[in-house]
């Protein structure tokens, strides 16, 4: 996809997993002329930071191929430096126009930072650290009184975009400037659809504006 805007980015993201949930892929930029013409350099349209979870393989849910998505991913799709300055690449020298926090149901670091708070349960070696970079995520559910597995995944979600913005100057300064919007999307793995969590950033069309509900900025 040529350089567009965040919310056509968006848009071909929601229009992929369309056709996925639907069991009609296009598989696009999948063969071997899109490998050749990508071999000098990539111009990712979007990137993706999403959980590590083996059933959520971002190009395959959107229908996406070669070149199209920068994928940064990590259990409970946590961040740490390495992180932000991969996602900070993507948009400043990659130029990808729209950062997506990709989250989903079941989530195992979810679950485990859960347990911790609620159960007194406690990971060991560095699993500790990814539990402990959720569990700010578990105590803001709880104190809204969110209690189903849905409403604390999409906090998480929440509190991800939130920091990322908090956390990246860059960032922040793209948005602001509407170069750059970031989305969270929540992914259903039984059914296969992504839907808008929130959104920070211009991302105005309409099949953006019918999944975002009342959590969308």
């Amino acid at each position: 996809m040529p350089r567009t805007s965040p919310a056509v980015a968006l848009d071909a993201l929601l229009a992929g997993n369309t056709r996925f949930v639907s069991g009609a892929p296009q598989h696009p930029n999948q063969d071997a002329a899109r490998r050749t013409e990508l071999a000098p350099g990539q111009d990712p349209f979007a990137v993706i930071l999403g959980c590590s979870d083996s059933r959520l393989a971002a190009e395959i849910i959107f229908d996406q191929g070669l070149g199209d998505l920068f994928v940064v991913r990590t259990a409970g799709h946590v961040l740490g430096t390495e992180v932000l300055g991969s996602v900070e690449y993507a948009t400043s020298v990659l130029g990808a126009r729209l950062v997506v926090v990709l989250g989903h149901d079941s989530c195992g670091a979810v679950a485990a930072a859960r347990a911790a708070v609620e159960d007194g349960f406690s990971a060991g070696g560095f699993v500790r650290d990814v539990v402990e970079r959720v569990t700010p995520s578990i105590l803001a559910a709880r104190a809204a009184g969110l209690t189903a597995d849905t409403d604390i995944i999409d906090e998480h979600i929440r509190h991800t975009v939130d920091l990322i913005l908090e956390r990246s100057r860059l960032l922040s300064e793209q948005v602001a400037s509407g170069e750059v919007a970031v989305v969270g999307l929540g992914y259903a793995l039984t059914e296969g659809n992504a839907r808008v969590v929130t959104t920070r950033g211009d991302v105005r069309t309409d099949t953006a504006e019918a999944g975002a509900g009342p959590s969308a900025v």
